[in-house]
């Protein structure tokens, strides 16, 4: 393993902050842009999950059209709600929730009607709160639990007769920016008073236990509830409206209800008549209606099946997003390649699966936090690498460019693709050519060493336009002279064709070189050029530091020594009979000159002879 960069170390600090920043500030509240989007994600993951049966504790008898029908109007006389209440309580509910706010005074005989039949039964009754915002915000500012409790400016509280008589609970939801109801309060306030919220005071009526606030819950007996921050409780829906089953109310007042499904059961009786009832949309159903809302609700409390989303729940966001996000800049910048992105991409896929998972089971993990952690410092840290990128890609396009003006162009190419090339010796067919010029040494002497390099850098460069051209490489530059070879990093079957023609190509550019001189340089200089074809060892010579390519052999030293041919016979070129041959005997590129052998000549420091071919330029 690497150790990372600073800068690596640096993004991981910066996404962890970031991170941090965003999970505290989740703990104390929502964060609109992250609320927003965890609404979304959310109805995803339910309607992922599809619908399910409810348990079977609930039964809504709805205040319907055709109630309204046989009512002869709505809202209903009150004396035809205290027949619906007498009806179903005659069939032996555990209790019966009243959805219908009696802020105001009906006809007396009605409301004594209605009196009567609410000191008969046991019915909890709804109130309502009025906010400053159609949508109640908890902001935890205090560490008194109660604090962060729904402020309500006032309650709108049954008529005093029916409150004398029956227990009242607050029925407000809280809902998200697309109007979908995603948590029910537990507990209201309104100055210094606090109230409990309808639907816990209903369960606290069908069970007959006690309701005790604790600093992070709610327990009803041995019960715990788990609230979110403010004690609101997530709402999971069962399904569109009529999953949790419903009755018309005109069955009670026909007398047909059916008594298994009042018998213990608690019945929620609310409105669903046609621009009566208040509907909100779910992610099963645009238009549930509120009593099925609150009846989802009441079932929560009972059977211990809504979602989990308390203090606890939300450490474990806090705890995504930081880990994720650090999890994936930190892949990222390990590997900047596919290997990397593949695992951060499992990482991710990870993550997902056990978010999934925990919302299946009952625990309603964010999904916006840790997107909204990770987004920002992976864009971020993906442009940084791709500018870095882009500087290390000119850097390394400057690099070559200096390599190549170092190094022959074609054997820096293949450098770069193949790092390994000629680590190992590797012998084989080439061909070889020397060229060097004549009174350079006695002619640096005379001209100073700035104009030697200036007379240098137009050599080399000469050599390098020709040899480029005719597909060479040249492998060393040795003051006034250049060695070059045919047949790296692979033979070619016109090495030796090419070879010959570099030859020509360069014996003219010298001559026009030397004639464009000084006529007191030119006078002093010339140029004599050897060439051999053969067997090589083509390596890399040198330490682990500093290497160079080159090649070693006798074809090498032959075509050194032919130089010396060159130079004895007053010839330019001195080309061995075995370039020739390989070069399939063609004498055409010669045709500018005159060709001469071959001839038998003995080498400097060699046995034996070696047929030689003579080339000069015609005057």
């Amino acid at each position: 393993m690497r150790r990372p960069s600073p800068q690596t170390l640096i993004a991981l600090i910066l996404t962890a902050v970031w991170g941090l920043g965003l999970g505290i500030a989740h703990l104390h509240g929502d964060i609109p842009v992250v609320d927003a989007a965890e609404a979304t994600l959310t109805n995803l993951r339910n309607s992922f999950g599809g619908s399910r049966q409810p348990p079977d504790l609930v039964t809504i008898v709805a205040i319907d059209d055709d109630t309204s029908r046989l009512a002869g109007r709505y809202p209903l006389p009150r004396a035809t709600l205290a027949r619906i209440i007498d009806s179903i309580a005659a069939l032996g509910p555990k209790t019966i929730a009243l959805d219908v706010i009696l802020v105001d005074p009906g006809d007396e005989a009605g409301d004594a009607a209605l009196e009567q039949s609410l000191r008969r039964t046991k019915v909890v009754l709804a109130a309502a709160g009025v906010f400053p915002e159609s949508r109640q915000r908890v902001v935890d500012d205090s560490r008194e639990p109660l604090a962060r409790v729904p402020s309500a400016l006032q309650f709108l509280e049954p008529q005093q007769r029916f409150a004398d008589v029956a227990a009242f609970g607050i029925v407000n939801v809280q809902t998200d920016k697309t109007g979908t109801p995603r948590f029910v309060p537990m507990l209201f306030r309104s100055g210094e008073r606090i109230e409990p919220s309808f639907s816990l005071r209903v369960v606290s009526a069908a069970t007959g236990e006690q309701t005790t606030v604790i600093s992070d819950h709610i327990k009803i007996g041995d019960r715990s509830v788990h609230t979110d921050s403010g004690y609101l409780m997530p709402l999971s829906f069962y399904g569109p409206r009529g999953t949790i089953r419903t009755i018309s109310a005109s069955t009670a007042l026909n007398g047909q209800l059916p008594e298994e499904a009042i018998r213990d059961h608690v019945v929620v009786i609310g409105a669903t008549v046609t621009g009566g009832g208040d509907v909100f949309p779910t992610p099963f159903d645009p238009v549930l209606p509120g009593a099925e809302v609150i009846s989802t609700s009441i079932t929560h409390l009972i059977a211990g099946d809504g979602l989990v989303r308390d203090r606890g729940v939300r450490f474990m966001d806090l705890y995504f997003a930081v880990g994720l996000p650090v999890a994936i800049v930190g892949l990222l910048c390990w590997r900047h390649n596919t290997i990397g992105l593949a695992t951060a991409l499992c990482v991710v896929l990870a993550w997902l699966a056990i978010n999934i998972a925990a919302f299946k089971h009952g625990i309603w993990l964010s999904a916006a936090l840790p997107i909204a952690a990770a987004v920002p410092p992976v864009l971020f840290c993906g442009a940084a690498q791709l500018w870095l990128g882009r500087r290390q890609a000119t850097r390394f396009a400057e690099q070559s460019e200096r390599l190549q003006r170092i190094q022959a162009p074609g054997l820096a190419e293949h450098l770069a693709r193949d790092p390994g090339l000629l680590a190992k010796p590797v012998h084989q067919e080439a061909a070889v050519i020397f060229l060097d010029i004549n009174g350079f040494t006695g002619l640096s002497e005379a001209i100073g060493p700035a104009a030697v390099r200036e007379l240098l850098n137009t050599f080399y460069n000469l050599v390098d336009e020709e040899v480029t051209a005719c597909g060479g490489a040249i492998t060393s530059f040795m003051g006034d002279g250049v060695m070059i070879l045919f047949g790296l990093p692979r033979p070619q079957p016109a090495d030796s064709a090419d070879a010959a023609r570099c030859c020509i190509r360069l014996a003219g550019r010298m001559r026009g070189w030397i004639a464009s001189l000084p006529e007191a340089i030119a006078s002093r200089i010339g140029f004599k050029i050897g060439a051999h074809f053969g067997t090589i060892v083509a390596s890399r010579l040198g330490s682990g530091n500093r290497q160079q390519i080159t090649a070693t052999g006798d074809t090498v030293n032959v075509a050194s020594r032919l130089m010396e041919v060159a130079a004895g016979n007053r010839a330019e070129i001195a080309i061995s009979d075995e370039l020739l041959l390989s070069a399939g005997g063609d004498s055409t590129p010669f045709q500018e000159g005159s060709l001469d052998g071959p001839i038998e000549t003995s080498l400097r420091g060699r046995a034996g002879s070696l047929a030689v071919w003579l080339w000069r330029s015609r005057p």
